[in-house]
C-alpha cells in the first residue's frame, strides 16, 4: 500500500536551523541578527504561556505571549529566507539585509496590539541601521549607532500609537532608550545589556502607571514579552544570557512597586471595552493611512498603525468590525483581514475558577482550507485550524492548537505539503511540552478525511499511526485550479482564465470548463482503480456540478461510490480524492 511523501509516522521532525555561534567583537553584524532573531523565538517559546497569564492590558483577552511569539516566528522566517537566498552565491547578507528582513518580517505577521507595537520597534531600529548611502556601516553597527536606533524605535513606536498610555511597553521601550544611552561610547554588547537592565527595571515599574495591573499583582505582559526580546539581543552578541531575577510565579510583580497600595495609582475610565478586534495589512499612501487614522480613531480604540514605505499595519478595537475594514478600503488595498470576537475567545478560555479538566487520552490536530471542511472535520472530532488562501499558518498557530486539543496525544494532519516543515517545527514544540504528537504528512484535505474516518482513540497510539498513515497514503488527491496568467506547466502552456486539473500535485489537464475538466481528471485518476471517490466543492461552485459528475463516475466507473462535500470558501473550486 502506498505511504505519502515524507517523514514516517512518529518519526522526528527535521532540526529547525540553527543561528551561527557568537564569534564575539561587540558588534552588530548580518549574523548577529540571525542569531537575535532564532534566540528571541525560542525564548518567547518558552516564555508564551507565563505571558498570557499577565495579559490584563488593554483587554485581558490572555493572547500577549501568542501574539509576540508568531510575531517574532514571521519576523526570524524573513531573516532565514535572506540567507536562505546567499547560500549558493558568493556574496552574503550584510547588516541592512537582516535587519531589514526582521522588521519587514514582523511587519506582515504583526499579530495583536503587542505584536503590531513590536513590528514599529523594529521598523524603528532598521531605519537607522539601514541609512541609504551610509556604507561605513553595511557590514555592521557599532554601540552609538545601536543607541540611536533603540531610540528612533521608542519615538517611533510612540508615533504609531493613537493615545499612548504609560506603564506599557511603551514606557519600557522608552527606559532602554535611556539606558543605552546612558551606555555612551561602549560596544554594542555593552549597549544592548545597558538598555535590557533599563527595560527589566522599568518593567517592574509599570503598575505604578496603570492601576489595572497593581490590582491584578502584574507588571505590562507587552513590556515583558519587549523585555525578552532584549534579553536574547544580548545573548547574540555576547554569548551569554544577563542574569535574570530569581523564580518567580508567572504573576509576580518585578520591583519594589509590588507594594504599592492599588489606591494611590492612576485610575482608568470605567468603559466597556469593545467587542472586536480587528487587524488587517494595507497598501496605501500615507496621506490616505493619515485620513484612515482619523476615521478608525472615531470608530474605537486601542488603535496601532505601523509601517511604511506603501504598506502598514493597521490594529484597532472597535464595535463596527465592518466599518474598520470599510475605512481601509476607502484608504487603498487591505488583505489578511483578521476579525477577533473579543467574548468568543473569552468563552474558548477555561474558567480559572473551575478545575482544569482531564486531559484526553487521544486527539487529531488538522489544517483545513474552509469552513465547511472544519465543520466536517470537527464533526469527525478533530481540532481544527483555518488556512486561509494565501496565508498559511505559523507553527505557532499549529502549536497552539495542538496544546487546546488538550489530550497526551495528538496525531497532527498539515494538508498541504508546503506546510510540511511547520508543522514538524510546531510538533516539537508540543513535545517539548510533554505531548506525544505523530505528524502524518498528509498533502490534501482529502487524505486527512481519509485518515481521519480510520482513527480510532481506543487502540494503541502506534497502531492508530500506522492505519491512518495507510489510509492516507491510500488516497490518490487532485484539484481544479483557475490560472491567473499565462505560464508554463507539466502540462504545457495555460492562459489567464484556464481551468487546471491536478493529480498529486502537478498540472495534469488544461481546460476550459470546469466540469469537462473534472471528468478528464477524474478519469486518469480512477484509470488505476479506486473504490472510493471524494468530491470537496466550494461553495460557489453549482450543485448541478456535483450531479453531473456523480452520474459520470456512476457510468463510466461500475463499482465506485461517490461522496460529495460543501467546502466553504476553501480557495480551490474543487478538491478530489480517489481511495
Amino acid at each position: 500500500m502506498p505511504e505519502p511523501e515524507g517523514e514516517p509516522a512518529g518519526s522526528p521532525p527535521p532540526a529547525p536551523h540553527q543561528p551561527p555561534p557568537h564569534r564575539g567583537g561587540g558588534l552588530l553584524d548580518a549574523p548577529a541578527v540571525r542569531r537575535w532573531s532564532a534566540l528571541a523565538l525560542d525564548a518567547l517559546g518558552r516564555a508564551r504561556e507565563d505571558i498570557d497569564a499577565i495579559n490584563v492590558y488593554p483587554v485581558a483577552d490572555g493572547d500577549t505571549g501568542t501574539n509576540l511569539y508568531l510575531t517574532v516566528e514571521s519576523a526570524a522566517q524573513a531573516v532565514e529566507a535572506v540567507f536562505a537566498a546567499h547560500e549558493t552565491g558568493a556574496t552574503r547578507p550584510v547588516l541592512s539585509d537582516a535587519v531589514r528582513a526582521m522588521a519587514h518580517g514582523a511587519l506582515i505577521g504583526a499579530r495583536g496590539n503587542s505584536g503590531t507595537i513590536l513590528a514599529q520597534l523594529l521598523r524603528g531600529m532598521a531605519q537607522v541601521l539601514t541609512r541609504p548611502g551610509d556604507e561605513a556601516h553595511a557590514a555592521h553597527a557599532d554601540g552609538p549607532l545601536l543607541a540611536r536606533a533603540l531610540r528612533r524605535a521608542a519615538d517611533s513606536a510612540y508615533g504609531a500609537v493613537a493615545h499612548p498610555v504609560e506603564g506599557t511597553v511603551l514606557t519600557v521601550a522608552t527606559a532602554a532608550a535611556d539606558g543605552a544611552d546612558a551606555a555612551g561610547a561602549a560596544d554594542c554588547a555593552a549597549v544592548a545589556r545597558a538598555a535590557h537592565d533599563a527595560a527589566l527595571a522599568a518593567l517592574g515599574e509599570t503598575p505604578r502607571h496603570l492601576a489595572v495591573l497593581a490590582r491584578a499583582g502584574v507588571v505590562d505582559a507587552g513590556g515583558r514579552g519587549f523585555v525578552t526580546v532584549l534579553h536574547t539581543l544580548v545573548e547574540a552578541l555576547t554569548g551569554e544570557a544577563p542574569a535574570r531575577p530569581g523564580p518567580r510565579p508567572p504573576g509576580d510583580l518585578v520591583g519594589p512597586c509590588a507594594a504599592a497600595p492599588a489606591d494611590h495609582l492612576p485610575g482608568e475610565a470605567a468603559t466597556e471595552s469593545p467587542a472586536y478586534e480587528v487587524i488587517y495589512l494595507l497598501d496605501a499612501e500615507d496621506a490616505a493611512v493619515d485620513r484612515l487614522r482619523g476615521r478608525l480613531d472615531a470608530l474605537g480604540d486601542s488603535l496601532v498603525v505601523v509601517g511604511g514605505d506603501g504598506l502598514w499595519n493597521v490594529h484597532v478595537h472597535v464595535d463596527d468590525a465592518g466599518a474598520a475594514v470599510e475605512a481601509g478600503i476607502e484608504a487603498g488595498r487591505p488583505h489578511r483581514v483578521r476579525i477577533t470576537h473579543f467574548g468568543a475567545q473569552a468563552a474558548a478560555r477555561p474558567d480559572a475558577a473551575q478545575p482544569p479538566r482531564e486531559r484526553a487520552p487521544r486527539a487529531v490536530v488538522a489544517v483545513v482550507p474552509g469552513e465547511g471542511l472544519a465543520e466536517l472535520y470537527a464533526q469527525g472530532g478533530a481540532t481544527t485550524v483555518h488556512a486561509r488562501a494565501g496565508e498559511p499558518p505559523a507553527s505557532g498557530e499549529l502549536a497552539e492548537a495542538i496544546r487546546r486539543a488538550h489530550a497526551h496525544e495528538v496525531v497532527l494532519l498539515p494538508n498541504d505539503p508546503e506546510l510540511r516543515h511547520t508543522a514538524a517545527a510546531a510538533a516539537e514544540q508540543a513535545r517539548r511540552d510533554g505531548i506525544r504528537v505523530a505528524l502524518i504528512p498528509t498533502r490534501s484535505a482529502v487524505q486527512g478525511i481519509a485518515a481521519l474516518a480510520v482513527h480510532e482513540g481506543g487502540r494503541r497510539f502506534d497502531e492508530d499511526v500506522v492505519a491512518m498513515t495507510s489510509a492516507a497514503g491510500a488516497t490518490r488527491h487532485g484539484a481544479l485550479a483557475v490560472a491567473e496568467r499565462q505560464s508554463w506547466t507539466t502540462a504545457g502552456i495555460c492562459q489567464a482564465g484556464d481551468v487546471l486539473g491536478l493529480v498529486d500535485g502537478d498540472v495534469a489537464v488544461i481546460g476550459t470548463d470546469l466540469t469537462d475538466t473534472a471528468r478528464t481528471v477524474l478519469d486518469r485518476m480512477l484509470s488505476a482503480g479506486g473504490e472510493m471517490v471524494t468530491l470537496v466543492l466550494d461553495d460557489e461552485v453549482p450543485e448541478q456540478v456535483a450531479d453531473l459528475l456523480e452520474r459520470h463516475v456512476r457510468t463510466r466507473h461500475l463499482a465506485v461510490d461517490t461522496v460529495v462535500y460543501r467546502g466553504g470558501r476553501q480557495g480551490s473550486p474543487m478538491l478530489i480524492g480517489v481511495e
